[in-house]
């Protein structure tokens, strides 16, 4: 589900409240991983109604883990991959004894590899907005092992070109649940967005 389509949504909402429908918004529109960061307001609430109500449906984890209580607390909450966007490589064995996949956090080529030999699934580049596709191609040619998932900058126009770079996945935050979105609690809005990535997604 992380890789296929390869659209993970970052979800950084302002309420627990909105958690629900905006999950159901993005399944709607075909985007089935949804990553709730901790900085969403009783974010292990949220995740754990987020895996009664539609964990059929969808993957259901967690972002912005900093440390090794709060990575322990959201696996307990049901969280089923774990996203930190530093190289805290303490998360890998607590995601692996939970037999969850794991998103490390890296900006070089030296972190990458790092949080590679460390043993995590997938390499979070963070922030990306500022590389793009050519870092992303440039990286994987010494380091092709390296399953990249960039976040930060991705919208619908570069989808394509990240994969084609060989990315294996997508971090996408406020191009798809935007400010806007959640102020107004546009569901039908994110829902087309959504469907935009997914569509994007398939064609690279």
């Amino acid at each position: 589900m992380l890789t296929e389509p390869g659209i993970i949504a970052v979800v950084r909402a302002q309420s627990s409240d909105q958690v629900i429908p905006l999950c159901e918004a993005l399944i709607a529109g075909g985007v089935i991983a949804i990553e709730i960061t901790m900085t969403t307001p009783n974010a292990l609430a949220a995740i754990h109604e987020a895996r009664e109500r539609v964990g059929e449906r969808a993957l259901i984890g967690v972002g912005t883990v900093l440390d090794s209580l709060t990575c322990r607390s959201a696996l307990s909450s049901g969280a089923e991959f774990i996203v930190t966007p530093v190289c805290k490589t303490e998360l890998i064995q607590i995601a692996q004894e939970a037999d969850r996949p794991v998103m490390i956090g890296a900006y070089t080529p030296t972190e990458a590899q790092l949080a590679h030999e460390a043993g995590a699934d997938y390499v979070k580049i963070f922030p990306a907005d500022t590389l793009g596709p050519g870092y992303m191609k440039s990286l994987r040619a010494p380091l092709p092992h390296l399953r990249l998932v960039p976040t930060g900058g991705v919208d619908v126009q570069n989808v394509g070109d990240l994969f084609r770079a060989g990315c294996v996945a997508l971090g996408v935050g406020s191009s798809l649940v935007s400010a806007k979105i959640l102020q107004t609690a546009d569901w039908p809005a994110l829902t087309r967005k959504a469907a935009e990535f997914v569509a994007a997604a398939k064609r690279k």
